[in-house]
Order: C-alpha cells, then structure tokens, then sequence
C-alpha cells in the first residue's frame, strides 16, 4: 500500500493504481497542473479545463494499458493531451488567426497573452500568431509541447509517438519557418 505518494515513482504508482483504481487520484495530482498549463497555453481556458479533464479521464480508462517501458506517465498524459487537442485543430487556427487581427497594442488577457508576449515583443503578437497558424500541425504540436509544456525531446517522442531525432528536426523546421514569416510580416511593414 502507498502510505507517502509523494515518494513513489511513477512506476511503481501504476503498479498500485492497476490493483486501486483509486490511488489514480495522485497521478492526477501529480500531473494535473502541469497538464493544464500546455492545454491552456494551446486553447482558451474554458476549452482547457474540458481537455484537460478527458485527458484524465482517457488516462484513466486505458491505465491498465499503459506501459512504463514506453516511457514515463508525464509524456503520456501529454500524448493523450496532444492527441485531444488535434481534434480542435480547427478552432485552435480560428484562435490564432483571431489574435493575428487585434494588431499590436491588444489587451489580451490570459495565460496565451503572457507566453505570447514573452516569447516576442508586443508589436509582434500578430506576426507570430500567424506563423503559428501556418506551421503544420506535428511542427507545431512539438514546438508548443517544448515552449509551453516544457517538455525535453524525450519526453515530447514520447507524448507523439516519434523519434527523438524528429523531435529536433520538426522543432528546427518549426523555428526556422516561425523566423522567416515574421521576417518576411516585418518586410512589408
């Protein structure tokens, strides 16, 4: 029985929680902030909060097929978060394409607005907003899981599913295009 779930790895959690569904209740703890903040920092927080919470619960139907030689929980969950974020794809280009139209000087609330603005200066909020929007969706997925999740290459194969080479290669293609589109947004004034 786990008496200090702070103390247990992961590892050993899923043993437990395979045998008590219950002790499922710290992986959440555990892992439910961090969870939220990369899903807040792709969609609005409303939406966060849903996607957050079927990550959970996705987690949750299929712990017993989770396997730990496959990596760690952390990624996993993003994986699962990553995965349900896909499906609103559509509105999550809505979104950045909305942010590209406020132009400059916007009083953008919320968690977006401040990684946005720390990422780049405010007058740049649009130009990045519409890279953004540009990127295909796995260069994006990679760029977003190491800038907001701050997640390591590791741990972002693992979320997808990918090589850890392809982590760098889609995160170095995903750079270089964010560059030259605001590069080029600038050019034209």
């Amino acid at each position: 029985m786990i008496t200090e779930a702070a103390e247990v790895d992961d590892t050993e959690l899923v043993t437990h929680y395979r045998r008590d569904p219950d002790l499922f209740t710290v992986v959440h703890d555990r892992y439910h902030r961090d969870v939220y903040l990369y899903v807040a920092g792709r969609l609005d927080t409303q939406i966060a909060e849903d996607i957050t919470a079927e990550t959970f619960l996705v987690a949750f139907d299929r712990r017993d097929r989770f396997d730990p030689e496959r990596g760690g929980l952390r990624p996993w969950l993003f994986g699962i978060a990553t995965n349900l974020i896909a499906r609103h794809r559509r509105k999550e280009k809505r979104h950045y394409r909305a942010l590209a139209r406020l132009g400059p000087d916007p009083d953008v609330e919320g968690h977006e607005g401040r990684v946005v603005t720390s990422v780049t200066a405010q007058r740049m909020k649009p130009y990045l907003a519409r890279a953004l929007a540009a990127l295909p969706g796995g260069e994006r997925d990679v760029l977003l899981l190491v800038a907001l999740g701050q997640l390591s290459y590791d741990e972002v194969a693992q979320a997808l599913g990918i090589a850890v080479g392809t982590v760098g290669s889609r995160l170095n293609r995903a750079r270089a295009k964010i560059l030259t589109s605001i590069d080029r947004e600038k050019a034209r004034g």
